[in-house]
C-alpha cells in the first residue's frame, strides 16, 4: 500500500473533523516550550523595549512583502475598505490556516498599525518568543491579572486608531480553504470598545503537494455594531454579518457555493 503524504494525512484529518463539525479542534500539538502570561507580563513595551519593537516591526515591514510575493504570489485586494475606516481603531478577523498568516494580516492592514491576539501557547520561550512578543503579538492568558492588562492595552491601542487582529476560528487548520464558524471573543471586544469589525479572508490555490500559490488577502467591508441592540444581541449580529462577508468572499473567489461535507453526527457512515 502506498504511504500517504503529510498533506494527504492532514486533509484526511480535516475532512473527518469537518464531517463531525469539530471546527475548533486543535490537531496540531502545541508542545511545552511556552509560558502562561501572568500579572508581570508586559503587553505595552516601554523604555528600551520600544526600540526593540521598532527594530522587529521595521525588519518585517522590509522583508515580509518580498517573502510573501516570492513564496505565495501574495496580493492584497480591497484596500479601499481599509481606507473607508480612515483612522478609526478596529477589530479585524482573519481565517487561520498558515504559520505565517500574521504576516498576511500585517501586509493588508499595516505593519505598524496592527496588533495580533494569540493563544497563550504561542508565548514561546527563546528567540522565537522574543520576536513574537516584540512584533506586536498579544497572548491571551488563564491569569486574570494578565487578562486585565491585555484588555486595558487593547482599549488604548484601539483608541489610538490601531487594528487588533483575532483569529476568530480559534485554531489553525493548515491550508484549509473554507471559512469556519467564528467564536464570540472578537465581537465581544468590538462592542465593548465601540469599534467596527474589519473582516479579512485569504484565498489561494494549492498545488499537488498542498502548498499555497496565488494567495489573495481580501480586505472586506467593515461591519459596525448596532448600538440599538442589547449587548449580547449586538455581538451575535456583528458575528453573523462578518461570517456572511467571509462566505460571500469564498464563493466569489472560488466560484462555488460554500458547502461542508455531510454531517456525520447524524449519519456516522457518511462519506
Amino acid at each position: 500500500m502506498k504511504k500517504r503524504s503529510k498533506n494527504e494525512v492532514i486533509r484526511g484529518v480535516q475532512a473527518t473533523l469537518e464531517g463531525y463539525r469539530r471546527f475548533d479542534f486543535r490537531y496540531i500539538p502545541v508542545g511545552d516550550s511556552w509560558t502562561m502570561p501572568d500579572a508581570s507580563f508586559r503587553y505595552r513595551r516601554k523604555g528600551f523595549d520600544r526600540f526593540v519593537v521598532g527594530f522587529w516591526r521595521t525588519l518585517l515591514f522590509l522583508l515580509a512583502p518580498i517573502l510573501l510575493k516570492v513564496a505565495y504570489g501574495a496580493k492584497v485586494v480591497g484596500k479601499q475598505n481599509l481606507r473607508a475606516i480612515q483612522k478609526s481603531g478596529a477589530i479585524s478577523v482573519c481565517n487561520h490556516f498558515n504559520y505565517l498568516d500574521t504576516l498576511f494580516v500585517r501586509q493588508a492592514v499595516g505593519h505598524y498599525r496592527s496588533f495580533h491576539t494569540m493563544g497563550p501557547w504561542n508565548n514561546k520561550k527563546g528567540l522565537g518568543g522574543h520576536i513574537i512578543r516584540h512584533g506586536g503579538m498579544w497572548p491571551f492568558s488563564a491569569d486574570r491579572a494578565a487578562m486585565r492588562s491585555l484588555t486595558k492595552e487593547m482599549g488604548t491601542a484601539l483608541q489610538e486608531g490601531k487594528i487588533v487582529n483575532f483569529y476568530a476560528e480559534q485554531v489553525m487548520w493548515t491550508n484549509y480553504q473554507k471559512p469556519r464558524p467564528m467564536k464570540d471573543g472578537a465581537f465581544h471586544y468590538a462592542v465593548k470598545f465601540h469599534v467596527p469589525v474589519l473582516p479579512l479572508f485569504c484565498t489561494f490555490r494549492r498545488n499537488k503537494k498542498g502548498h499555497i500559490r496565488s494567495l489573495r488577502i481580501h480586505i472586506l467591508p467593515a461591519v459596525y455594531p448596532d448600538e440599538t441592540l442589547a449587548k449580547s444581541a449586538c455581538e451575535q449580529d456583528l458575528k453573523s454579518r462578518a461570517e456572511a462577508e467571509w462566505k460571500e468572499c469564498y464563493e466569489e473567489a472560488y466560484g462555488i457555493p460554500l458547502e461542508y461535507l455531510p454531517d456525520r453526527r447524524k449519519h456516522p457512515t457518511a462519506d
